[in-house]
């Protein structure tokens, strides 16, 4: 029979716990977290007792969950983002009548947070000197159903009725390369002449690339000579010179080294979308930075 716990364990417990299990030993978690590395040993001590069962297996190695502690691992992880969502809401010091001050969590992919939110959120700052903006990149779509984050750049639309979205626009990608590599090797003249240059791809397939590659035969990983996963890498591949690849055109324009190539035979669209939970709609803070995120990136894509 189960243990039963008659008292709550603190969130304490349970950050250290998740600390651990994100970081793979005591130490790791310490720092991540901030604390001491007894302290973390006594939070996963103090857990194990209250549920009554071993949560890691210690070792010379570090920390090997047990199959119980991969159990409660998503609820871990719920809990920390509630947490964090709870604490967002409370740095604002109010609901719709509040002015525009606390923590907003934006989540978007690579390019989008380093190249293109930018100067969107430098003009949202002048505005309202009293937001704080997390930044959340990554290729992962996080959960905004769980309140991973507050508002969601995305290249999909969004299927919760829950969510509310605004679709920016689309954005168009097509092949490029930076002048001195066209002028070391030449500029291919049609897509099979592609297949003779150092091109520029992923590594491992994604559903968006497997799309791609239906249409476009290039699209395939045996064809690329250097290989990323990371949008960041691939774009400074391409502004570097290495070879020639695929970047978004109003982005590839801020570069007059970069020269798009068959344009009239490659062109994708990437729907763009903006979203956030619809209980954050009387959030001052939540929908100031939505309408700036939307309004920022129709002209990012208008240019």
């Amino acid at each position: 029979m189960a243990k039963q716990i008659t008292a709550d364990p603190g969130w304490e417990l349970y950050r250290s716990f998740l600390a651990v299990l994100t970081e793979g030993s005591l130490s790791a978690a310490a720092r991540s977290l901030g604390l001491t590395q007894p302290t973390i040993g006594r939070h996963v001590d103090a857990l194990e007792q209250a549920v009554g069962f071993a949560l890691f297996t210690r070792s010379q190695h570090g920390f090997m969950p047990t199959e119980a502690a991969l159990s409660l691992q998503p609820y871990a992880e719920s809990l920390a983002s509630t947490t964090a969502a709870l604490m967002r809401a409370a740095s604002a010091h109010g609901g719709k009548d509040a002015s525009v001050r606390g923590t907003v969590r934006i989540t978007a992919s690579e390019v989008v947070g380093a190249e293109i939110l930018p100067p969107i959120l430098v003009k949202l700052k002048r505005t309202h000197p009293e937001l704080v903006v997390e930044l959340a990149l990554s290729n992962r779509v996080e959960d905004l159903l769980r309140r991973e984050a507050d508002i969601a750049v995305r290249m999909l639309r969004p299927t919760q009725e829950v969510l509310v979205t605004r679709r920016a626009g689309a954005i168009e990608l097509g092949f490029h390369a930076h002048k001195d590599y066209l002028a070391q090797h030449g500029t291919p003249k049609n897509m099979d002449q592609l297949t003779e240059h150092t091109l520029v791809g992923f590594d491992k397939e994604t559903a968006f690339v497997r799309n791609a590659a239906r249409d476009v035969a290039i699209m395939r990983r045996s064809h690329f000579s250097l290989r990323t996963d990371s949008d960041l890498a691939q774009l400074a591949m391409i502004r570097a010179g290495y070879g020639i690849g695929i970047c978004q055109v109003p982005l590839a324009r801020r570069n007059r080294d970069l020269v798009r190539l068959l344009p009239k035979q490659f062109s994708m669209q990437l729907d763009t979308w903006v979203t956030m939970h619809e209980d954050l709609r009387n959030s001052a803070r939540v929908s100031v930075t939505f309408d700036a995120l939307v309004e920022g990136l129709q002209e990012y894509i208008a240019s």
